[in-house]
């Protein structure tokens, strides 16, 4: 009989509470970060420039957590957040400073969400907003230092999800009556959307971007195959260009890009653990690097496109996780901060992959963890 009372036993609360510091992002000009962390126990806005200790507080949430954040330049910040717990989130822009905070979609009962940050644009956004009709998100194009918006797409009430291209152009769309999706297409915003492909029950085509000349799609599908993989699709022609990358064992579930050098770096599945298919020799020698220096972790890589610098998350069975930064030229590695520093490692348990045979031959995956310490006889489940 396990003694859930022993001097080694994890308070409860130890798992539940809210991370030290996490979410970190770096400035497009590499040179801050920005991370939520707790003030008067809510979730807020931090920025630090990189290599210096002083942090600057920039959002002052005290009814409920920020939602989320993104840096929409250099020097402002987006984040979402709604009102006493009303669900109703809108988009505030606001300086590193706090001060200047900006409500970006200034309008009473309605909801709101990013669609597209464009990076290559430091003055506006892609939003959804539900202000014209309570059933129906449009998309509006708002510039986040004056709040001016205009319509980009309207929704004619069957729309669920939209894409860019680079250009921060939609040209994709997706509607559904809850069983049966079709994929819309245009090659330009003045044109009406086309349907170009029906998906059934049971069908996967989930676009995840354009190719980096804007003129054809990549994919994720499983259509025509066991499992899901990354393609090549031609909107144009409606067929399928080429299988990027396809894993016998697993699905597909994404895809690494350097948007700046135009290029896929990898494609990602799941076994017992993340794993990776590298496309360029460059990015998978900076992943085993990486692992290198913290053996025993899962890496997981934040920034793909500051030359120089990597921000990367690592994880493991005992841990939830440390973020890291890493200047590659100086071959240095600085730890920005570990989610859970009250959490003794040592005394975790391991998490071990394990399969076996299902009476009809299929290999079942699974995972055992087994109590540390314990003799591994009549535990309770």
């Amino acid at each position: 009989q396990l003694d859930v009372h022993s001097a080694d036993s994890i308070p409860l609360e130890d798992f539940i509470r809210q991370p030290a510091q996490v979410g970190f992002q770096v400035s497009p000009d590499g040179k801050r970060l920005a991370y939520m962390q707790p003030w008067n126990n809510r979730m807020n806005v931090f920025v630090r420039t990189i290599g210096e200790e002083r942090e600057e507080r920039v959002t002052g949430a005290t009814e409920r957590n920020i939602a989320g954040f993104m840096w929409a330049s250099d020097d402002r910040i987006i984040y979402a957040a709604d009102k006493g717990g009303d669900e109703n989130y809108h988009i505030y822009s606001i300086g590193l400073d706090g001060k200047d905070p900006k409500d970006l979609t200034p309008y009473d009962n309605i909801t709101s969400g990013l669609i597209d940050p464009l990076e290559e644009d430091p003055d506006h956004i892609l939003v959804a907003m539900n202000k014209r009709d309570p059933r129906f998100f449009d998309v509006f194009r708002i510039d986040v230092n004056t709040g001016a918006s205009e319509l980009a797409a309207e929704n004619p009430g069957n729309i669920s999800g939209w894409m860019t291209d680079h250009e921060g152009k939609i040209r994709v769309a997706v509607s559904s009556d809850g069983n049966v999706s079709t994929l819309l297409y245009r090659e330009k915003e003045d044109q009406a959307f086309q349907p170009i492909l029906t998906t059934e029950i049971g069908d996967e085509f989930v676009p995840v971007d354009f190719t980096f000349d804007d003129k054809q799609l990549y994919v994720i599908s499983n259509i025509g195959r066991d499992k899901t993989a990354l393609i090549q699709y031609d909107p144009v022609s409606k067929s399928t260009v080429k299988a990027i990358y396809e894993n016998p064992d697993s699905d597909v579930s994404n895809y690494i890009a350097s948007k700046k050098d135009k290029k896929l770096l990898a494609a990602v599945y799941e076994t017992d653990k993340v794993q990776y298919h590298f496309f360029d020799a460059d990015f998978e020698k900076l992943y085993k690097k990486l692992q290198s220096k913290v053996p025993g972790k899962e890496v997981r890589i934040l920034n793909t496109d500051v030359k120089g610098k990597v921000m990367f998350f690592a994880y493991s069975d005992k841990s939830m996780g440390t973020y890291y930064y890493y200047d590659t030229e100086a071959d240095k590695l600085e730890v920005l901060a570990d989610t859970s520093p009250w959490l003794d490692e040592s005394k975790m348990a391991d998490m071990k992959p394990v399969s076996f045979q299902s009476r009809d031959g299929l290999t079942i995956h699974g995972y055992l963890t087994l109590p540390k310490n314990a003799d591994p006889k009549n535990l309770p489940v």
